[in-house]
């Protein structure tokens, strides 16, 4: 049985974290049977998650886990796409990981109120006399992230305009089609998805939100992705989920 390490449910989400939200799809797409543990990014070999330990073998990070899948259970999570559709899948998805999914971390942790009631609350196990350096710790760590890939470096303004800009061009790919390629789901889904619930999601507020939410087609889409992949999930929190109030 493979076990995937995971950050679990957070947020109004079934998984808190984009990248396991993604390794998760990636396990239902290829049908293999999973279970889910909550775990400590400090546990995982590269110290992220997701990681997967499939009897022994030990795998971390999304896009290697996902080369490990396919190559070890001999799937195709791409099956039908043509060359030139894979390699527009690929490039969608190094957008959506690479430069929307750090430019919505931004508005997670250094607006205050998002940070206060997201990732500020990792730390309410710890003593309390401890977790003010641990949340400065925290925040100078995603700050040195964030200037690595350049997002950090722009103005607040600039950051939800770069991020418009991958909106607009998800939305434009995306068109009427029910999926980001075609009508049914591939290995890019995941990770669109999986970016775009964390965005749209109404427990944080943030103008990138905002935005997203003005992207019909892609706040239908992601509903769509949760009833697909999660269905007991969204039947339980309503249809709305992924829609503010």
């Amino acid at each position: 049985m493979i076990t995937l390490y995971a950050a679990g449910p957070a947020y109004g989400l079934p998984e808190g974290s984009p990248y396991v939200t993604k390794t998760e799809i990636h396990l239902m797409m290829a049908g293999l049977a999973y279970q889910k543990v909550p775990a400590h990014p400090e546990t995982s070999p590269k110290g992220q998650l997701p990681w997967i330990d499939d009897d022994g073998v030990k795998v971390a990070d999304s896009t290697f886990i996902r080369a490990y899948l396919e190559r070890s259970y001999g799937v195709d999570l791409d099956a039908g796409l043509t060359r030139a559709e894979r390699a527009q899948a690929w490039a969608i998805e190094r957008m959506v990981e690479n430069q929307l999914g750090w430019a919505n971390c931004y508005f997670r942790f250094f607006d205050f109120d998002n940070f206060e009631k997201g990732p500020a609350r990792w730390f309410d196990g710890a003593p309390e006399a401890m977790r003010q350096d641990l949340k400065a710790g925290l925040l100078d760590a995603v700050e040195t992230n964030l200037k690595a890939v350049g997002v950090a470096r722009h103005s607040p303004d600039e950051i939800v305009e770069l991020a418009s800009w991958s909106l607009t061009a998800l939305s434009e790919l995306l068109g009427d089609k029910a999926f980001m390629m075609g009508e049914r789901p591939t290995s890019v889904d995941a990770i669109v998805f999986g970016v775009l619930a964390q965005i749209l999601t109404p427990f944080f507020d943030s103008p990138i939100r905002r935005r997203a939410e003005g992207f019909c087609n892609l706040v239908a889409y992601a509903e769509r992705m949760l009833a697909t992949f999660y269905p007991a999930f969204a039947a339980e929190m309503g249809a709305q989920t992924l829609k503010a109030a």
